[in-house]
């Protein structure tokens, strides 16, 4: 085994086991540190840094570990210091500096082994083994390509590392109907804080599965996931629909979301938008299918629509000997829907290309220099009983010029998520994902992104003072109290893996939930 890093010049550099173990002079941080390399002159920026741009912090030590058991060296080693700790940084699209460690050591997962691998599982059930920081389109390619097989679960964006979705959930439209990917793992490898290596499963060692999954990196470095693989799709008609009423959008979304599978749609996802042609990124331009032609009609909109409309986005599969019926069935489900007519939009592109689609998103906002951009997006989980309430007082009031992004909003059900996991969802059998994703402009400078974050916080405010059955979802707290909310009555739990697993407060220290400098507490149950 070695462990590799960056230095500046993004040379490679190699430190042999005997270094890592036995190199170090005596338990101090800095004996430690050096035992980590041979040169002080460590390229740490990347890492000091994600996605959302607004989270800032250096670590000492930025690696790149090529097996499991190079996490599993490291993870020891800081367990031998007073203070180090250790994140996981997947593709580093975290938005609030989750997978940072100030002043520890940050892992790259990208470059961690062994290659992808097919799994059989008896008779025609297959699997696919992944490292923990593959990223989801390289999956998607090598399962389509090689065997023609997919998983079933996915989420919107597949540039983001299999570790790093199964730490906090993993949603997208197949949610309703086939659970988040969370729930879509047959097995686990796992490093826990106290550097050991686990394969773990729902029949084995299941406790650190379950906690594993969704537990927001507090209870071991995810190394590898066993996925379940089905045979791929070839076709999807992809369809947009627009609605004039939120009421009508989310009776129609929640009616579509409960149907048996046989009368589903495989994908059911929606957005709310801008009545207004002049904005390009919230309002009219953002609802016909890029794969298509033709524009938006705005002479079909209702005289009497307010300043929000609402656009539900289906999916079904096919393949190429059904494609004489799918214009048929596409019909026959979309008929008691209540959009408004001659606002449809319909495309047949491959499998592969519709979950690579927002692949083209990312393209355009480099193009736009929004990629590089602060991003302080907000996700919900609010229940059905409250989105309206919501609709009225945030989409249509306090958001009634939009974000500067996409305004995600459409149904999962509660009973496709397993509650032995750790991550926290309302309580309710329906509730809603709400995804505010902003793309500060270039231009708009500090001022609009500690607008977006005050308006965020806010939406937080507003949802507590109203008693919203919700969760903020991959959140970041700054209280222990604020976290024994989150989890509810789920928090002694979530306390009780912590020390059973990471009893030192040594991972994802970005999480801001645990801290080395503390010793754990009891924690009770929060009614």
């Amino acid at each position: 085994m070695m462990i590799a890093y960056l230095d500046q010049q993004q040379r490679r550099r190699l430190v042999p086991d005997g270094d890592v173990e036995h190199g170090a002079s005596g338990n101090s941080d800095q004996d430690i540190l050096r035992a980590l390399d041979v040169d002080a002159a460590v390229d740490v920026a990347p890492a000091a840094g994600d996605f959302g741009g607004m989270a800032f912090v250096l670590p000492a030590r930025y690696l790149r570990p090529s097996t499991a058991e190079d996490i599993a060296r490291v993870v020891r080693l800081a367990a031998r210091s007073s203070c180090l700790t250790v994140a996981a940084r997947g593709n580093g699209h975290s938005v609030g500096g989750q997978a940072m460690a100030g002043g520890g050591i940050v892992l790259d997962m990208r470059c961690l082994g062994p290659p992808v691998k097919l799994v059989l599982c008896g008779g025609a059930a297959a699997a696919v083994d992944v490292p923990g920081g593959a990223l989801w389109a390289e999956v998607l390619d090598w399962s389509v390509r090689n065997h023609g097989m997919a998983p079933v679960s996915w989420t919107d964006y597949l540039g983001l590392t299999v570790g790093g979705t199964l730490s906090n959930g993993g949603i997208s439209g197949q949610a309703f109907r086939r659970g988040p990917q969370v729930a879509n793992v047959a097995e686990l490898e796992v490093v826990t804080g106290a550097g050991e290596r686990c394969v773990c499963s729902s029949s084995s060692s299941s406790d650190l599965f379950f906690a594993a999954l969704g537990g927001l990196g507090q209870f071991g470095v995810i190394t590898r996931a066993r996925i379940p693989l089905v045979p791929a799709p070839k076709m999807v008609r992809w369809t947009r629909v627009v609605y004039r009423t939120f009421e009508e959008y989310a009776g129609d979304a929640e009616w579509l979301v409960t149907r048996p599978d046989s009368a589903a749609f495989d994908y059911v996802e929606g957005f709310a938008f801008l009545n207004d042609a002049a904005d390009p990124v919230s309002g009219w331009s953002t609802v016909p299918i890029p794969a298509i032609t033709g524009g938006f009609d705005p002479d079909k909109i209702p005289a009497d629509s307010g300043p929000i409309l609402y656009c539900l986005e289906l999916a079904l599969h096919y393949d190429h000997r059904e494609a004489d019926q799918v214009d048929e069935r596409a019909e026959v489900m979309l008929q008691p829907l209540r959009y408004v007519r001659g606002l449809e939009f319909a495309a047949d592109v491959s499998y592969v290309e519709f979950l690579l689609r927002v692949g083209r998103v990312e393209e355009e906002a480099r193009e736009a220099g929004t990629w590089a951009t602060p991003h302080p997006w907000l996700n919900l989980l609010i229940s059905s009983s409250d989105i309206a309430d919501f609709d009225r007082a945030v989409f249509k009031r306090i958001l009634r010029r939009g974000v500067g992004g996409p305004m995600l909003v459409y149904p999962l059900r509660r009973s496709k998520w397993d509650t032995r996991m750790s991550v926290a969802v309302p309580e309710s059998e329906v509730f809603y994902l709400v995804a505010l994703l902003r793309f500060v402009p270039p231009c708009a400078g500090e001022a609009a992104v500690k607008e977006a974050v005050a308006q965020n916080r806010e939406i937080v405010r507003y949802c507590e003072s109203k008693g919203y059955d919700f969760k903020v979802y991959i959140p970041r707290y700054e209280s222990e109290g604020e976290w024994a909310w989150h989890f509810g009555r789920d928090w002694a739990l979530f306390v009780e893996r912590k020390r059973q697993y990471d009893p030192a407060a040594i991972l994802a220290p970005g999480q801001t939930i645990f801290s080395r400098a503390r010793p754990l507490a009891a924690a009770a149950a929060i009614p």
